[in-house]
């Protein structure tokens, strides 16, 4: 693990609150205060009972759900930081490229692509010649125990457990500094399980902060370096 100050995600009085306009304007708070560091080569797992705002937390850092106050500061390569609550839609994609990558429970992908496209596109996103990044996705999704007939069919037909396999090898391939992890593994069977800790491991070994929400326990055992609570609001309760 990397020194104190080597931090990569720094999440300032974030305050997230839903308005519910089909129900006259109701409005739903989720998150307020909450403080979070991260830094390069620690996994932080977000805890807390159900409802208490661990997926809009990790919605938030990843850009999908707007922040109502406070800040999300993303650490960059080159040592500069970026305000992800603050950023327009142009920042908010550039840094899904090149800085965070996430990795949710369901895959949301363009139909009719081929599941080995689907896993080297950002990794060309990165810079990674096409090629180089065909072969390295195909690695990718044999050590995820995705056979090679599948790599060139489209994952709309695929099984829930294989389609999870193509986004955790589009996830972990292109090495992306931060990795946001929403239930990698709620699909997976223990073998699986067992890779999707190895590469946990291995991305932290290479200086990646990791944020993610495992309700597997012997998953959430093996790579967590700490765990971040997260209880519901009073009146969110």
């Amino acid at each position: 693990m990397s020194a104190a100050g080597d931090w990569r995600l720094r999440v300032e009085a974030l305050d997230k609150t839903f308005t519910l306009h089909l129900q006259g304007g109701l409005r739903i708070p989720v998150l307020r205060g909450e403080a979070l560091t991260v830094r390069a080569g620690e996994c932080v797992v977000l805890a807390g009972p159900s409802g208490a705002g661990k997926s809009t937390l990790l919605r938030c850092l990843a850009g999908n759900y707007g922040a109502c106050g406070g800040r999300i500061l993303v650490r960059e390569e080159d040592g500069s930081a970026t305000d992800l609550a603050a950023a327009g839609a142009r920042e908010v994609a550039r840094l899904r490229r090149h800085v965070i990558g996430y990795v949710s429970q369901f895959l949301r992908v363009i139909p009719r692509v081929p599941a080995l496209d689907i896993v080297a596109e950002p990794m060309v996103a990165r810079g990674v010649a096409r090629d180089a990044a065909r072969e390295a996705a195909a690695r990718m999704m044999h050590r995820l125990n995705l056979p090679g007939r599948l790599h060139g069919l489209p994952p709309a037909t695929f099984s829930g457990g294989e389609q999870q396999r193509v986004n955790l090898a589009r996830g972990f391939g292109a090495g992306h500094p931060l990795l946001l992890l929403d239930e990698p593994t709620a699909s997976l069977d223990a073998g699986n399980r067992a890779v999707v800790i190895e590469l946990i491991q291995e991305a932290k070994a290479r200086g990646a902060a990791i944020v993610g929400i495992f309700h597997d326990a012997e998953v959430r055992d093996a790579v967590a370096d700490r765990l971040h609570d997260i209880s519901p609001l009073p009146d969110a309760a």
